[in-house]
């Protein structure tokens, strides 16, 4: 691979380190010498993060299970790496004053306040985390856009349109076309799926991605999220957003302009190249890997989504048209219920059910503020604790 010359070393800290979206991150850190690792972050992996601690040594390593951060310490010790805990943890790292760019490899809503508070303080947000948008948009961008911070989509589709929007701020967009792999089953009809499993559903047939993520996938859920999001990253009407499968995923989205013409980004399902374009945002840095060969294409198809049989993409999309705090119950209750599929104690379809129901019983509030926002997913975590699981 071509070399760059170092003249600026960008700094990045990593909220999410040990996940799929974090481990290949630190891959294009490893492929680029002008790149450096100030901070790392995770749940409760203390094997990989103290991995991850050795070979980029952060100068500050957050793990949110405090029994784990204990484990840590002493496992780091002869480091020069502090190891801290829990929110007040995350809020630190994302206020570091080293770190140029803030990458939001988290899953959940645990994302939301660090992502503000490094927002505050002038950070740069490399976002991997749809449940910031999509439960708290209405916060993020304007104060986004008040400090003068930059919010660069990592997920492979919300890159794919900013790359196709990359000089064209004075023209218009007619429609957002995001594309859908149809995940593993696709074609299937209602019936077929009362017997799947989570082993079923993690057979992604094109991309590696965390098992949330995945099962989302499977359920149109992680499309319908990609839509409330996409409606905040690029101030467009949800009607101006349409969802296409495209399962060889090689076409990763699309922009129409109010002349007719589309605008599509194209290549291999591999996440480091929109990782790598947000961190290097406007450049183009060499990537390996492998190319399309369109020459070796058999095809590329097109259909629509079935919206009845896989029912998260269409809840969704209710969910982001009454707005306020409605989208922030369809996230909570599916993160509720896929924890639950997880764990064997619900089945496939019953991920719609519970989402639904909790739709259904929600009072809106129409301009949620952040404790409202929290204490909206607080509670709806409760119900279906005590009502489904």
């Amino acid at each position: 691979m071509q070399k760059t010359e170092v003249l600026y070393m960008k700094t990045i800290a990593i909220l999410g380190s040990t996940g799929s979206i974090g481990t290949q991150t630190l891959d294009i850190v490893r492929n680029n010498e002008d790149l450096e690792v100030c901070a790392l972050s995770a749940a409760s992996n203390v094997t990989l993060l103290e991995e991850q601690i050795r070979e980029f040594h952060p100068k500050l390593a957050i793990v949110y299970n405090e029994e784990a951060a204990g484990i840590l310490k002493s496992r780091i010790a002869d480091t020069a790496t502090v190891v801290k805990t829990g929110m007040e943890g995350l809020l630190e790292l994302a206020a570091m004053p080293e770190s140029d760019i803030l990458v939001t490899a988290i899953v959940g809503m645990i994302g939301i306040r660090p992502t503000i508070t490094a927002i505050e303080v002038g950070k740069d947000i490399a976002l991997a985390n749809k449940e910031t948008l999509v439960t708290a948009g209405h916060l993020i961008m304007p104060l986004a856009k008040e400090k003068g911070v930059q919010i660069l989509p990592v997920d492979s589709e919300h890159s794919a349109i900013f790359q196709c929007l990359h000089g064209e701020s004075q023209n218009r967009i007619s429609r957002l076309l995001i594309t859908a792999s149809g995940g593993p089953f696709q074609g299937k009809k209602t019936e077929e799926l009362e017997g799947m499993t989570a082993a079923d559903a993690l057979k992604h047939p094109t991309w590696s991605m965390g098992k949330k993520i995945t099962i989302d996938s499977s359920t149109l859920v992680n499309k319908g999220l990609e839509v409330l999001e996409a409606h905040w990253l690029f101030d467009v009407d949800l009607d101006q957003i349409e969802v296409v499968v495209q399962p060889q995923s090689i076409i990763h989205s699309m922009v129409e302009f109010e002349d007719g013409a589309v605008m599509a980004q194209l290549g291999t399902p591999d996440m480091r190249l929109p990782i790598q374009y947000a961190l290097y945002y406007p450049d183009r840095r060499p990537l390996p890997g492998d190319r399309l060969d369109f020459t070796k294409l058999a095809g590329i198809t097109i259909d629509k989504p079935d919206m009845e049989t896989f029912r998260g993409l269409k809840l969704a999309i209710e969910a982001g048209k009454t707005g306020g705090s409605m989208p922030t119950v369809f996230n909570a209750a599916n993160e509720e219920a896929v924890a639950a599929f997880l764990a064997d104690k619900i089945r496939f379809l019953d991920i719609y059910r519970i989402i639904e129901e909790s739709m259904k019983r929600h009072k809106v509030i129409a301009h949620p503020d952040l404790d409202q926002i929290l204490e909206t997913e607080r509670e709806t975590r409760e119900y279906i604790r005590s009502a489904f699981v």
